[in-house]
């Protein structure tokens, strides 16, 4: 399967969440058990090149890649969630996204001091999510390997926010 069949697959919808937003829906890859597979085929590829030691998803579409991704490399997977939403003592960021503000939090013993970690999520956009998922392993001692998505919207500039470290996206609009 190639880049080409997979954003063939992805949907666009117009004027979603609000007026003037192309929404790119990954919802036909995932339920495509062969596009689902190839995605995480290549993230696994590059994971590896990196000697990734733990794989952190962002709630809740990173999720969905980022363990099935941990499971094929044989590591951990670290959930990044909202504010509220993990049971035990968290370090937590604030970040800005695309349409409004939220705080992410991570557990403070997530990760051990200098484990190398590949963050996970479904979309680049304008970079503050991921740049907060950044912040959080940083602060309980990971050092982030690797950042990788499945589409990057390149207009939006996000990875200019992530400068400092290795990106992948698979399909880029």
């Amino acid at each position: 399967m190639s880049v080409r069949s997979l954003k063939a697959k992805v949907r666009t919808i117009p004027d979603f969440p609000k007026k003037g937003i192309l929404f790119r829906d990954i919802t036909p890859l995932l339920k495509d058990p062969k596009s689902f597979r190839e995605i995480i085929e290549e993230l696994a590829k590059v994971a590896k090149k990196h000697k990734i030691a733990m794989v952190a998803g962002i709630e809740s579409r990173g999720f969905i890649f980022g363990a099935p991704l941990a499971a094929k490399l044989g590591v951990g997977f670290v959930p990044i969630r909202k504010k509220g939403k993990l049971p035990w003592r968290t370090h937590r960021v604030p970040c800005v996204l695309e349409y409004g503000e939220e705080v992410l939090e991570i557990h403070e013993d997530a990760v051990k001091p200098g484990q190398k970690v590949m963050i996970v999520d479904d979309l680049l956009a304008t970079g503050g999510t991921a740049e907060a998922a950044t912040k959080l392993v940083e602060a309980v001692g990971g050092k982030v390997g690797l950042l990788a998505f499945v589409i990057e919207l390149e207009p939006l500039k996000g990875r200019e926010k992530l400068a400092d470290y290795d990106v992948c996206s698979l399909l880029k609009y």
